[in-house]
């Protein structure tokens, strides 16, 4: 589509931020929830995800659509994974949440290269903070261990 879309005068369409920003395309500004007139730069984003309630919905499954804030881009979305709260495979998922562990402590840099906006620090312990209350083996024993 981003093709089509390109060669096609006066159409519209919609990508993501990085694919925009990295192949030079022209974009809109939009009105957000606030009423505000808002660019499409990264600190838009940051500002929707930021100003969320991620605690609204279980597992966070937050639409961050229209979200409020005076500088809040209103079509931002977050990308998640799902581990089972009780997975059949322990070590797995153990393996799995040391990576997003170490993704949410190591990734911020790399995500800003690829023109991803990391996830606000109170969203990332939130979520550290339920996968070691939540997801647990068969015994009950927490499989998420917060590096120090």
């Amino acid at each position: 589509m981003p093709t089509t879309v390109a060669q096609t005068k006066g159409s519209i369409g919609y990508v993501e931020y990085a694919y925009a920003k990295q192949n030079k395309r022209t974009h809109a500004k939009m009105v957000n929830k606030d009423g505000k007139v808002v660019a499409l730069v990264f600190s838009s984003f940051q500002a929707a995800a930021a100003n969320a309630d991620w605690n609204s919905k279980p597992g966070y499954g937050v639409v961050l659509a229209n979200q409020p804030g005076a500088t809040s881009w209103p079509m931002t979305a977050a990308t998640w994974i799902l581990l089972h709260k009780k997975p059949q495979d322990p070590a797995a998922t153990a393996e799995a949440l040391k990576f997003f562990a170490w993704s949410h402590a190591k990734g911020d840099k790399m995500a800003d290269e690829l023109d991803y906006v990391p996830m606000p620090d109170k969203v990332v312990g939130d979520s550290e903070k339920m996968w070691s209350t939540e997801i647990k083996d068969a015994a009950g024993k927490s499989l998420y261990v917060a590096s120090t």
